[in-house]
């Protein structure tokens, strides 16, 4: 398992060197390691070959360590996500032949394939989380890979805040699934399902999570974000929107269903959305003409029949949820890349303008038809098996999931007929005349997933039954052996599935007069809408919050940090009311003297009118500072004082003869509230400092400094000691400072004398 997540990352990092190399063949050399990491996953799937658990230390203080374990249901989704993905890795070498830009593609799609794969093989809930956000960062960044146009940054930045939104929510719940159940391992979680379930946060935590995989699995009502991302190229929507990421959801809900499934709350959430979103899904595929967003859409409503049965229990529900994660993505994998093969050989995607193109693209043809039999749910392909087990899983449980089940074939027959059938078939189009059959490599992916399809339909029992059987047990925490077989006979379940099928060609007829309709119902304040109300007040406010704190104005910045800085510390020394002030005599009358006129030279800076007057004031108070330094036996500090006191007089005297006359912006009450400020932070620091002096958990630093100078330094002058040896590289640091500055100084003066430079030459 290691070794397939490194291969991943390593096949992305070196993506856009390998297209440079191998062009338009770059996917399909790529393809050599998830295929690799599927024939892995299938072996253990089919063939009982055990993966060994991994447990590495990563950060071991947080909680956090790389453990990964493959069960049943993580063998399933890892064998899905490597397979398709070599299939889309092939199928995208092809498709993006004349983009320069392939092997940025390349790469951000093995970044997606490694992160989804590290998250349905992680055995920690925070290292899950690690690799949930990473499939949205590299979603947000495949959705966006046409970045010049408008549409796809929309798109991308939408998925992105839904998803990542919803990963906030779900990071909150995972850390209190952890603290409840007293660690973030998986199984830990899994064994505490009754601890859970008793607990009081189990509600909160339960909702967070749940919020985090709806908005993942495109969940009303935030089903919008899926359609809106058809702006990624076809390659991205046919691995990301139809068999991995929106399924990310889908697995998160089925990995902790033993742990927080079976109460009220659960199945009131989790299938009532997914009920909701099965209706809303299909309903809107109704209304659209567009290839990818009629498909964008089913996959919706599909998305919602999967939560729909995990929200449910029993081992007919959680084998119908399997069951239908496995036909749809081979299905619905099929249809999306055929999608794209349609764009790509006849330059549109709009049905409306398709028509009988089965002679130009045959091959192709013949994909979209098995894997559109398939998504209608018609024998002999697996889409039927997959609707008899949802069919029989509804018959067990009440007549609204039957009707409900219904209706999702419906609608999946509507669509079906409408990508799968409508642009191959009826009379060819004279704007179709160029229409041409798109390369091999393009037809091995919907070809290969149909034929899958076929071949799991055909031999149910050698083939599905390994790969759903051990996921449904995994999910369920008992033992569930599906019987699936091809023909039940005569049954209920047969007669419904006809009954959608009737449904689905009756709305194929009148598809007209049903897109009115749709259209005709359709709400002026959706979720949609609502999004983007959302978005433009975030933004609105965030534009007048920077607008009032960020206003260009250095005196309301300084008045702002300084008053924050009083308002902490004052807040911070309220727990220290009851402590006394050091005890202190008075000082002598020449160091009383001194303050008083320093007091006095500071006020007389913010009262003098006078430039020079205040300029003098500034120069006197550091004067009177510096003889604090010198009575406090510091000369060295005094001298300093006394030069850079000296020169920033000269300085202030050169640079104040060219402003203006600051009395005009400067009024009387102005300076008066900034002497206020002032004087309050000057009271706030005393304090702390009275209140510093007082406390002595320790020693002082300066008595170490003391005895350590001979020994230690080998010198008597503590102070030369403490520079050149106890902070002998802040000392450095500041030297380094000096030669850097005298160099450009150095450099400027040569460069006033360097003719050609305006000044130089001595025409100054």
């Amino acid at each position: 398992m290691i070794a397939a997540l490194v291969a991943l990352l390593l096949t992305g990092l070196l993506a856009p060197a390998l297209d440079r190399l191998a062009g338009r063949f770059a996917g399909l050399v790529a393809a050599v390691v998830p295929a690799a990491g599927a024939w892995v996953f299938g072996a253990a799937l089919f063939a009982d070959f055990e993966l060994s658990p991994v447990a590495l230390p990563w950060a071991p203080r947080l909680g956090l360590e790389l453990a990964l374990r493959a069960d049943g249901l993580a063998l399933l989704f890892a064998f899905l996500i490597t397979g398709i993905g070599a299939l889309v890795s092939v199928y995208a070498g092809s498709y993006l032949a004349e983009q320069a830009a392939r092997g940025r593609f390349l790469l951000w799609l093995y970044a997606f394939m490694f992160a989804m794969l590290g998250l349905v093989l992680a055995d920690n809930l925070l290292l899950v989380f690690v690799f949930w956000e990473l499939t949205s960062f590299s979603s947000f960044m495949l959705i966006g890979f046409g970045h010049e146009r408008g549409a796809a940054r929309a798109a991308a930045q939408q998925a992105l805040l839904i998803t990542a939104g919803g990963g906030l929510a779900l990071l909150m719940g995972l850390l209190l699934l952890g603290g409840i159940a007293g660690g973030m391992e998986l199984g830990s979680i899994l064994a505490a399902g009754d601890t859970l379930r008793a607990h009081p946060w189990y509600a909160p935590a339960t909702l967070l999570v749940l919020i985090g995989c709806f908005t993942k699995s495109a969940q009303w009502p935030f089903h919008f974000w899926l359609p809106d991302a058809m702006e990624a190229p076809t390659p991205a929507s046919a691995y990301l929107h139809s068999a991995t990421m929106v399924k990310a959801g889908i697995y998160l809900l089925a990995r902790l269903q033993p742990a927080l499934g079976g109460t009220a709350l659960w199945q009131i959430v989790v299938g009532a959305t997914g009920t909701v979103t099965l209706l809303v899904g299909g309903w809107l595929a109704l209304a659209e003409t567009d290839l990818k967003r009629l498909l964008a859409y089913s996959t919706v409503s599909a998305l919602g029949a999967m939560t729909l049965f995990l929200g449910l229990s029993g081992g007919l529900a959680v084998t119908a949820a399997v069951a239908l994660v496995v036909a749809h993505a081979c299905y619905k994998g099929a249809l999306f890349l055929v999608a794209g093969a349609v764009d790509h050989g006849s330059g549109t995607r709009d049905i409306r303008e398709l028509g009988g193109l089965r002679r130009a693209l045959p091959w192709t043809a013949v994909a979209a038809i098995l894997a559109g039999i398939s998504m209608a749910g018609l024998p002999p392909l697996f889409g039927f098996i997959a609707k008899e087990a949802a069919l029989a899983g509804a018959m067990e449980l009440g007549w609204w999931l039957i009707a409900a089940i219904v209706l999702f074939g419906a609608f999946a027959v509507f669509v079906a007929i409408q990508v799968a059938l409508r642009p191959f078939f009826g009379a060819a189009r004279a704007s179709l005349a160029s229409a041409h059959e798109v390369p091999v490599a393009m037809l091995a992916g919907p070809l290969l997933l149909a034929l899958a399809g076929l071949a799991l339909g055909l031999a149910p029992m050698v083939l599905a039954e390994p790969l759903i059987g051990p996921a449904a047990t995994a999910i369920a925490g008992t033992v569930i052996a599906p019987k699936l077989v091809l023909w039940h006979g005569f049954d209920a379940a047969l007669g419904l599935s006809a009954l959608s099928l009737v449904l689905g060609l009756l709305l194929s007829f009148a598809s007209v007069h049903v897109r009115r309709l749709v259209a005709a119902t359709t709400l002026p304040i959706g979720p949609t809408r609502c999004y983007g109300l959302v978005l433009a007040g975030t933004l609105g406010t965030a534009k007048q919050v920077t607008n009032l704190i960020q206003n260009g104005r250095l005196r309301f910045y300084l008045i702002s940090i300084l008053l924050v800085l009083v308002a902490l510390v004052l807040y911070a020394l309220q727990s220290a009311q009851s402590r006394p002030l050091p005890a202190f005599s008075l000082p002598p009358v020449h160091h009383l003297l001194l303050a008083l006129l320093l007091v006095s030279a500071a006020a007389a800076v913010a009262l003098f009118e006078a430039r020079l007057l205040a300029i003098a004031a500034i120069g006197v108070v550091g004067l009177l500072v510096s003889l604090i330094f010198v009575l406090h036996g510091a000369p060295d500090l005094a001298i300093t004082q006394l030069a850079i006191d000296a020169l920033s007089v000269v300085l202030l005297v050169f640079a104040f003869r060219h402003l203006p006359d600051y009395r005009r912006v400067s009024s009387v009450r102005r300076r008066l509230v900034d002497t206020a400020i002032a004087l309050g932070v000057g009271t706030t620091v005393t304090l702390l400092v009275l209140l510093a002096l007082g406390v002595r958990p320790i020693a002082p630093i300066s008595d170490w400094y003391s005895e350590q100078a001979v020994p230690g330094g080998h010198g008597r002058n503590v102070v030369n000691v403490i520079l050149v040896d106890f902070r002998s590289l802040d000392t450095l640091g500041e030297i380094v400072v000096l030669a850097v500055a005298a160099i450009g100084v150095h450099a400027l003066v040569r460069s006033l004398h360097r003719p050609g430079t305006g000044n130089g030459g001595g025409q100054a």
